[in-house]
């Protein structure tokens, strides 16, 4: 008999989210070696997952062992050598978390700042861009702390002009929304498991261009981190199969799995079904007053941002919310805090039943 009994949730905040039963079920599967054939046949769907969920035909596609941060520090740590110039659009606490990182790692920073909730628009960050001729641009697709999502075009166009490398946080993006690594132009992708994916945490998807993994091999000496060193990671992963590190295999068994349902969803499919009950939360927290954080045509579909009305105390919603009926949401934290609540619409929860559930209830917490 089990001895851990965990409360039963629905998981509505920012991450993690909902996991599907067959994720849970997958998870539950014999643990193999980490060098295993079996497992590199996992290793490899995984790959094929995740190129079709980034829009991507990048050879290197990978899972690394670790939380979306370790995605982050990964991008950061072997596509920003000491010295160089690092350019971040800043408008959330996760592109602060890059500048943090990119410090750290001894590199040059230069932030074309916009206020939380605020994308840069096209002509700013060709401006931006082009006058700080930096080595690489770093930018956050979807921005977890604001729920503003920003468009990478312009980013990447200018950043290649000047022969830069185009790194973007999609942590909360990926199977969410569109992310298009591909058309977009981007160099370097990281993701995490437990937001539009609705797996488990514990595995950050990566992908790196070819150009990418061009200069990474002309860097002048191996990344300091020996952990997330692609170069290593690679020949792990690759057919040469050299150990790195035991990897997380039940992990991988979850992702797997989970990207299957994506695949027999459809990817677009899922993106419009986000997308659909975006618009049915939108319309009834404008039925009930309340206004959105971020404005129309730039909200991340699946995380919504509503302003916390004149009066109301946000943390005595999400208190109510929690003991009630299980939900679990987010409040704003940073500028933000007290001014926000940060609800997520993802994966098994994205339904018109569960939408509908969730209003219901917020809608009488908030009265």
């Amino acid at each position: 008999m089990l001895t851990i009994h965990p409360p039963k949730r629905f998981l509505f905040g920012p991450g993690p989210t909902q996991v599907e039963p067959r994720v849970y079920e997958a998870m539950s599967q014999p643990v193999v070696g980490y060098l295993d054939p079996y497992f590199f046949e996992v290793a490899d769907q995984v790959k094929k997952g995740l190129q079709e969920c980034f829009g991507t035909t990048n050879e290197m596609t990978l899972a690394i062992s670790g939380t979306g941060s370790s995605g982050m520090e990964t991008a950061v740590s072997n596509f920003v050598p000491e010295g160089s110039k690092f350019a971040v659009i800043v408008g959330g606490f996760f592109a602060e978390r890059l500048c943090e990182m990119g410090r750290r790692h001894g590199a040059n920073i230069v932030r074309l700042e916009k206020a939380w909730g605020e994308t840069a628009g096209d002509d700013e960050v060709r401006e931006f861009i082009l006058r700080e001729r930096p080595a690489t641009v770093a930018y956050v697709h979807a921005e977890t702390s604001t729920g503003a999502l920003q468009s990478g075009n312009a980013i990447c166009e200018a950043a290649h002009e000047v022969g830069a490398l185009v790194i973007a946080d999609c942590v909360t993006s990926l199977g969410g929304v569109k992310i298009g690594v591909d058309d977009t132009g981007i160099d370097i992708a990281y993701s995490c498991t437990q937001k539009g994916l609705s797996c488990p945490p514990g595995l950050s998807p990566f992908t790196a261009s070819a150009l990418a993994v061009e200069r990474l091999k002309t860097r002048a000496r191996p990344n300091t981190v020996w952990y997330l060193d692609l170069v290593l990671l690679n020949d792990y992963y690759s057919a040469a199969h050299k150990y790195h590190h035991t990897a997380p295999i039940s992990n991988f068994y979850a992702l797997r799995e989970g990207l299957a349902l994506i695949a027999e969803e459809g990817v677009e499919a899922r993106w419009a079904r986000h997308l659909e009950n975006h618009e049915r939360l939108v319309a009834r927290m404008e039925s009930l007053g309340l206004s959105m954080h971020v404005a129309q045509g730039y909200r991340i579909p699946h995380l919504n941002t509503v302003r916390v009305p004149e009066g109301v105390d946000d943390l005595a919603v999400r208190k109510r919310l929690l003991a009630d009926e299980g939900i679990e949401i987010a409040g704003g934290f940073g500028p933000l805090a007290g001014k926000i609540f940060r609800i997520g619409l993802m994966g098994p929860l994205a339904t018109a039943d569960n939408t509908r559930f969730f209003l219901d209830a917020f809608a009488k917490a908030v009265r």
